[in-house]
């Protein structure tokens, strides 16, 4: 298939650029695996789709306020950095940007002085690997805590004003470069209603990356490179995964990461159980799922390797019949946005 296959046309006026409040007023579109059905919902009303013996998958992975604006210490010129990943102790590879400001050997300070950098090389694509300074009685997690902002995507040009509305309500382990955002609707009460009906949570962690955001540049999806993350799969729930799925339960995945993960284990693995690994799993129309039966995800970008996984799931012209539905009825899209169940 062809990266135009997955176009399809946005009004800018329909991007998200804040979240709703409370988190699950949302809207919420219901798609039918089975038919071509279409209800329009609220999240509020996700419990009456699930059944007693169901599980649901969340991944609990928690976003790192990564994003730091400082000063050259030569010159004071303007510098923002973005901590893409820990590769030991305090060395990170980092985006840079302006990036001819961030040679090597160049130094820099953020948070009028709590923290400062070293960039020690620079990577073939552009990224570089930068030594962060502090405190010997801190951590740069403390720090990034106080100084950092939140990495929201590019089309998010609304100043984020609560951190803890690009988390997840249930968001634990420190580590991604963007949100898993199908997650933001949940709430506690939504989870423990869920759980009063008989649901089942698990939970599974993948730290997204921002290659999440990638623009898929083969005209053929197939040429496409995908970007790995790491995911953990922990026996707890790979044991309730087998056992939902030997008692007739369904086993739902929310969000394209959960679904990621689930589906790597299964292929790497042959079976669901214990692991952790990274993956460059790439899902889009032909492929076999190995072990969910639903999917709650939000709207995704045209053209992206997102859209290509949900039309996997639900079948290429149900999920093109299914967004132009939500911009005809003006579904709020993206990370912020609303979102859909296709159960």
């Amino acid at each position: 298939m062809n990266k135009s296959d997955f176009f399809y046309h946005l009004p800018e006026e329909l991007i998200a650029q804040h979240p709703l409040e409370p988190r699950d007023s949302s809207r919420m579109m219901v798609l039918s695996k089975e038919n071509t059905t279409i209800e329009h919902k609220h999240f509020y009303d996700i419990c009456d789709y699930f059944n007693a013996g169901d599980c649901l998958i969340l991944n609990n992975t928690r976003v790192l306020p990564a994003r730091v604006y400082g000063t050259k210490k030569e010159t004071g010129a303007v510098v923002e950095f973005l901590l893409l990943k820990q590769i030991e102790n305090d060395l990170w590879e980092t985006l840079a940007g302006p990036g001819k400001r961030a040679k090597e050997g160049t130094e820099f300070t953020f948070g009028n002085g709590i923290l400062t950098a070293k960039v020690e090389s620079v990577l073939e694509n552009g990224n570089r690997v930068v030594r962060f300074f502090y405190d010997k009685n801190d951590n740069i997690y403390n720090i990034l805590d106080k100084i950092g902002q939140m990495p929201l995507p590019h089309y998010i040009t609304e100043e984020l004003k609560d951190k803890e509305r690009y988390q997840t309500v249930y968001s634990k382990e420190l580590g991604s470069a963007a949100a898993p955002t199908a997650g933001l609707h949940f709430t506690e009460k939504i989870l423990e209603r869920l759980k009063n009906k008989g649901v089942n949570i698990g939970y599974v962690t993948l730290h997204v990356g921002l290659g999440t955001f990638r623009p898929v540049k083969a005209e053929k999806i197939e040429d496409h490179q995908m970007h790995s993350e790491h995911y953990h799969l922990p026996k707890e729930t790979a044991d309730l995964i087998n056992k939902t799925k030997k008692n007739g339960g369904r086993v739902i995945a929310v969000g394209t990461t959960s679904c990621r993960t689930l589906e790597s284990v299964g292929t790497f693995c042959g079976e669901i159980r214990e692991d952790d690994r990274n993956t460059d799993i790439f899902i889009y129309p032909g492929y076999k799922f190995k072990c969910i039966d639903g999917l709650l995800t939000n709207f995704h970008l045209p053209e992206s390797t997102l859209i290509m996984l949900v039309s996997a799931f639900y079948g290429y012209d149900k999920t093109l019949t299914a967004y132009k539905t939500a911009v005809e009825e003006k579904y709020r899209f993206f990370s912020f946005g609303d979102c859909m169940l296709i159960c």
